[in-house]
C-alpha cells in the first residue's frame, strides 16, 4: 500500500511544477530555467500484463534548451526491483515522447536509501556497459535544513519539500515551527496545500502530532481534511476528560486499563455514548458493557 510520505514526496511537484528548478540549484545541477511545466499521465504500461507507473511525470519547457521530461520517484526504502524498472521508465519515456531528454529525480527521507538510489544503474557486460542510468537524488543528505522564517517564506515550496525530506532530522521540531511561522498571513489557497503535504510527508512519525498542534493554533484558517481531523481529535480529547471526571464524581472505580481505553479513544461518537451511560451507571461495566 502506498504510504502518505510516499505521496507527499512526489505530489508536491504536481502542486508546484516550477519547484524542480530550485531543487536542481540546491543539488548543484545546472538545469535550464523552465518557462512552463505540464503534468503528464504516469501510466507506462504497454500491451502486456505488466503494469508500470512512475510516481509523477512532468513535461518541462525551457526557453533556450527546449523541453524535457522529469520523472519523479518517491522512494521510502531500498527496492532491488528499481534497478530494472527505472531504466525501463527512462527508455520507454524517451521512445514514447519522440526522443525527448528524460531526467529521473528520486526523493528520499533517509540517508541509506538516498545513498542507494544515487548509485549508477548499468546494463550490459562487465567489459562494456550498454546503458548507464544516473538518477538525481534529493534527500536529507543534500536538501537544506531551513530554520529561518524569512528563508522559508522566500520559497515555500522548496521549504515544504525540505521539511518532508528531513522528517527524521533531530531538529525537525524547529524546522516545522519555522514553516508554521512562515505560513502565517499567507493566503489560504497557498497555505492549505502546504499544510496537507507536510501532514502527508510526516506520516505516522511523532513529528506529525507536533505539526497538527502547530496548525491547530488557528484551526479557523484551515478548512481541509487535516483541520477536520484536528477538530475531531480535540472533541475526542475533551469528551475523554469529561468522562473521567464524571466517573470520578460518581465514585465509579476506573482501572488503568479502562483509563487507557478512554484516553486513547479517538471516536467522538463512541465517547459520547459512554458519557451518556456514565450519567446513570453505577459500575464501569454498565458504561462499557457492549464495547468489551
Amino acid at each position: 500500500m502506498v504510504s502518505s510520505p510516499h505521496e507527499a514526496m512526489h505530489r508536491i511537484f504536481q502542486e508546484y511544477p516550477g519547484l524542480f528548478s530550485r531543487v536542481s540549484e540546491v543539488l548543484g545541477v545546472n538545469i535550464p530555467t523552465p518557462t512552463s511545466a505540464t503534468v503528464l499521465a504516469t501510466d507506462l504500461t504497454e500491451n502486456s500484463p505488466v503494469e508500470r507507473r512512475v510516481d509523477t511525470l512532468l513535461r518541462i519547457e525551457t526557453q533556450d534548451d527546449g523541453p524535457f521530461l522529469l520523472a519523479i520517484e518517491a522512494q521510502g526504502k531500498k527496492d532491488p526491483r528499481k534497478t530494472a524498472s527505472w531504466p525501463y521508465y527512462v527508455s520507454y519515456l524517451h521512445n514514447r515522447y519522440g526522443a525527448l531528454p528524460v531526467l529521473l529525480l528520486v526523493v528520499c527521507q533517509d540517508h541509506a536509501t538516498a545513498q542507494w538510489a544515487a548509485r549508477p544503474i548499468t546494463i550490459g557486460l562487465r567489459q562494456w556497459q550498454t546503458l548507464t542510468l544516473n538518477p538525481l537524488v534529493a534527500g536529507p543528505h543534500n536538501m537544506p535544513v531551513i530554520k529561518n522564517v524569512a528563508e522559508a517564506r522566500k520559497d515555500l515550496a522548496l521549504a515544504t519539500l525540505a521539511a518532508i525530506t528531513h522528517a527524521d532530522n533531530p531538529d525537525v521540531d524547529a524546522i516545522l515551527k519555522t514553516l508554521s511561522a512562515a505560513l502565517r498571513d499567507t493566503p489560504e489557497s497557498i497555505a492549505e496545500p502546504i499544510a496537507e503535504l507536510i501532514a502527508q510527508g510526516l506520516g505516522n512519525r511523532p513529528a506529525a502530532q507536533q505539526w497538527r498542534n502547530l496548525v491547530a493554533v488557528d484551526t479557523s484558517f484551515y478548512k481541509s481534511f487535516m483541520s477536520e481531523e484536528i477538530r475531531d481529535e480535540g472533541r475526542a480529547q475533551g469528551r475523554a476528560e469529561g468522562l473521567l471526571l464524571i466517573l470520578e464524581a460518581r465514585g465509579i472505580a476506573v482501572t488503568d486499563e479502562l483509563r487507557q481505553k478512554i484516553s486513547t479513544c479517538a471516536d467522538p461518537q463512541l465517547l459520547h455514548r459512554w458519557l451518556h451511560r456514565a450519567t446513570t451507571a453505577t459500575t464501569a461495566e454498565e458504561v462499557f458493557a457492549e464495547d468489551r
